[in-house]
């Protein structure tokens, strides 16, 4: 058990510290990457935040609590999982020089609630930018590009297309747009920029028969194998000749034949099942001219079944029209030295697009991937809601800027608490600049100046030589305002909360006998 000051708070703080400390050099477009080996000895060498956190098994409890809020930011947001856990460290960092004070920790939560009051107030006057036609897609390329940047710094002009054409294609007219719907396919070999968009889905297989592409196809989609169908209960067959024997494998033969026969006939050319493709069903497929694909994974399944529009099957029968699926194209492709099947939809109304990327190695192709979902993700906010701030840490140094301002005019000791949230907020500019190679504090002071002399968007530069500030908005560096409203509000929440715990309990583990108290004390907890 640890309580008090000195054992719980300020431990807690220093493990929270040291946690946000070894992410945050991994924060915006210069950010350092790491190399992560998890539990099962994979290796993960990525600077995406959300990655890095999901593989390190945080052992201990305040560090979960920044955990557990930046994983709330990936639900909702999709991005700034990063950001999360640099803010709420920053603010423990600062709530420690406020507690050695004297400072109560009640008093900074309560501060440090006014002043995220006062920032989700002033945020609606810094947007610089709406979106409001999601199916532009110039408009939607500079939406997604910040996003894109802060992972692959020098291609996101190409990657940001990429995602925005696959997302336009499938954005439904009715319904929210669904991030699942944008799938991605890796194929070793070439380079990222022979990358492509595609509509429909593209899987890593061969078919199992001779025919290899169909047309305008029906499509069935069975959950069971496409063999001869065992008997529920063993029996035992007497076969007194050798004309019996035969008769009997005829017998078989035929049925099959004839489930395959009938298939066909209600017009079906492709047959996808989840499971294996006897011999005898082959050569019969292969008769009628069937094309046969075997998918492993029961949720590739379900989604080409949603593709395509077909129910699944779970077993070999002749399926109705309302249960059959419709696929523009099915054929074999070739792509690197890759054989994949494509299923294709021409149509607009396409339910799937498939992002096929092309890179020189498996690690780089899964660090291009995570850079694509938080560009997907983006696009999700865009369609929820258009309204961008400038990025670059303009945002946060005009936040600190109007905080110090809003600070002179409280009365209590909350005034102290609101001061330090400003200095919390420049941590994000602070982590730009150190990841740059810059000077921190004269960059900040820089932005600082700018923003003094009116100049809202200005933030950091990270091309310029000199430690320079740029307008954020007209350099294209923009973030999403969901991406801010709900990263502060979950850093300043995990940050309270591990400012209020002043015990830890910990339970001894199940199994061991327990600790005797000593005699004659009585236990306060």
């Amino acid at each position: 058990m640890f309580s008090g000051l000195e054992e719980a708070v300020y431990r807690n703080i220093n493990a929270c510290k040291q946690f946000a400390q070894s992410v945050r050099s991994a924060y915006g477009p210069n950010g350092m990457n790491k190399m992560i080996i998890n539990h099962i000895d994979k290796q993960f060498v990525t600077s995406d935040a959300g990655t890095i956190i999901r593989e390190l098994d945080v052992e201990h409890p305040a560090a979960k609590l920044m955990v557990l809020a930046s994983q709330m930011q990936d639900a909702e947001v999709g991005d700034g999982t990063n950001f999360v856990i640099v803010l709420s460290g920053a603010l423990l960092e600062a709530a420690e020089e406020l507690l050695r004070l004297g400072v109560t920790t009640s008093e900074i939560a309560d501060g440090y609630e006014r002043a995220l009051d006062k920032c989700l107030e002033i945020l609606p006057s810094l947007i610089c930018n709406e979106i409001k036609d999601t199916k532009n897609i110039k408009e939607v390329t500079k939406g997604i590009v910040a996003a894109i940047m802060s992972k692959q710094y020098g291609h996101e002009q190409f990657i940001s297309e990429l995602v925005t054409k696959a997302c336009v294609a499938i954005l439904p007219e009715k319904t929210t747009f669904n991030v699942d719907n944008v799938r991605v396919c890796k194929i070793l070999g070439a380079g990222l920029l022979q990358s492509e968009v595609l509509s429909g889905m593209v899987f890593r297989r061969e078919v199992e028969g001779d025919v290899s592409s169909a047309k305008n196809a029906k499509i069935a989609v069975y959950s069971c194998p496409i063999d001869i169908i065992q008997t529920e209960t063993k029996g035992t067959v007497l076969i007194k000749s050798a004309d019996e024997l035969l008769n009997f494998s005829k017998g078989e033969e035929s049925l099959l034949e004839k489930q395959i026969k009938d298939i066909s006939d209600s017009g079906v050319k492709v047959i996808v099942a989840g499971a294996k493709f006897g011999d005898m069903a082959l050569h019969f497929l292969n008769k009628y001219n069937i094309m046969a694909v075997r998918l492993n994974s029961k949720f590739d399944i379900r989604r080409l079944a949603k593709t395509v529009n077909a129910t699944v099957l779970p077993r070999l029968t002749t399926p109705t029209t309302q249960e059959l699926g419709y696929c523009d194209a099915v054929h074999v492709d070739e792509v690197g030295d890759t054989r994949v099947v494509v299923f294709k939809m021409e149509s607009s109304e396409s339910r799937i697009s498939t992002i096929v990327i092309r890179g020189s190695t498996d690690n780089y192709m899964d660090d291009i991937e995570r850079a694509i979902d938080d560009g997907v993700n983006t696009f999700k906010g865009i369609a929820r809601d258009g309204r961008f701030v400038p990025g670059a840490g303009a945002t946060e140094i005009e936040l600190a800027q109007q905080l110090l301002e809003f600070a002179d005019t409280l009365p209590g000791l909350e005034q102290y608490a609101v001061r330090k949230f400003a200095v919390a907020l420049e941590s994000i500019p602070r982590a730009l600049a150190d990841n740059s190679g810059a000077n921190a504090t004269e960059v900040v002071n820089k932005i600082y100046k700018a923003h003094k002399e009116g100049q809202k968007n200005a933030g950091f530069d990270i091309d310029s030589e000199n430690n320079g500030v740029c307008d954020a908005k007209e350099k294209g560096i923009i973030d999403s305002y969901l991406l801010k409203f709900w990263g502060i509000k979950y850093a300043v929440g995990a940050a309270t909360t591990i400012l209020k715990v002043d015990q830890i309990i910990m339970a001894k583990r199940a199994g061991g006998p327990k600790p005797r108290a000593p005699a004659g004390s009585d236990d306060e907890s």
